[in-house]
């Protein structure tokens, strides 16, 4: 994902209107499901993924703006039984072993607040990385170049993990940056309202302290 396309989806994070779904089939042995949805106040919304027995998959997921930073997440296997249960968490990583065929559940709750709408990040891996082609059945030892070929893809890998968590990181900073300057704002915009209502009622006040009474008006104040 290009430079360009991370700050649009930066300004659509600060407007709170983004949905980004990206569905990655890399290889046949492995899948991914990796995207940003809008998580409403008293909403829940769920994934579905089918894994194999003895299949590994892993979790990972990130509020990136919206109340607390914090949502309810549970993890359900084929016959509905709950292994991975999180309350109010900001972000976090499971990773398992599906113990049976079928179509496992992953569930983001929102229910608990009544008014804020939460982004959330979730990266839904299932099955091992195949290696790189040839290695899987090279008989033989590898080479100096088949295992630089090899560490460089890992590393690549790994860049690419360590770039999608520095972008949440920077679109949850800039949001908390905008919420903060809002407030700022707000707050000075009714600070210099307090302060023209004040300036104003002194400059009444003291305008009828030295104005010139009518000639009823000084009788009525004798007579008292």
């Amino acid at each position: 994902m290009s430079d360009g396309k991370s700050h649009q989806q930066q300004q659509s994070l600060s407007l709170a209107i983004i949905v980004l779904f990206a569905l990655c089939h890399q290889i046949p042995v492995a899948q991914c499901v990796e995207l940003t949805f809008e998580l409403p106040d008293n909403a829940k919304e769920c994934f579905h993924e089918e894994i194999q027995k003895n299949q590994t998959a892993a979790l990972e997921f990130q509020v990136v703006s919206g109340g607390r930073y914090d949502v309810d997440v549970t993890l359900e296997s084929p016959t509905g039984e709950v292994i991975y249960r999180q309350i109010k968490t900001q972000f976090d990583s499971y990773q398992f072993v599906a113990a049976a065929t079928g179509i496992y559940v992953a569930c983001f709750s929102n229910e608990f607040s009544t008014f804020s709408h939460k982004i959330v990040y979730m990266d839904f891996q299932v099955g091992e990385e195949a290696p790189l082609p040839g290695i899987e059945e090279h008989a033989t030892v590898l080479t100096q170049l088949e295992t630089s070929a090899q560490e460089i893809h890992k590393g690549l890998n790994a860049i690419l993990d360590y770039q999608t968590h520095h972008r949440l990181r920077e679109a949850q900073g800039r949001k908390r940056a905008e919420d903060l300057n809002e407030r700022v704002l707000w707050w000075s915009l009714t600070e210099t309202a307090a302060i023209l209502l004040i300036a104003i009622g002194q400059v009444l006040v003291l305008r009828n302290f030295f104005s010139e009474k009518k000639p009823s008006q000084m009788s009525y104040t004798l007579m008292q």
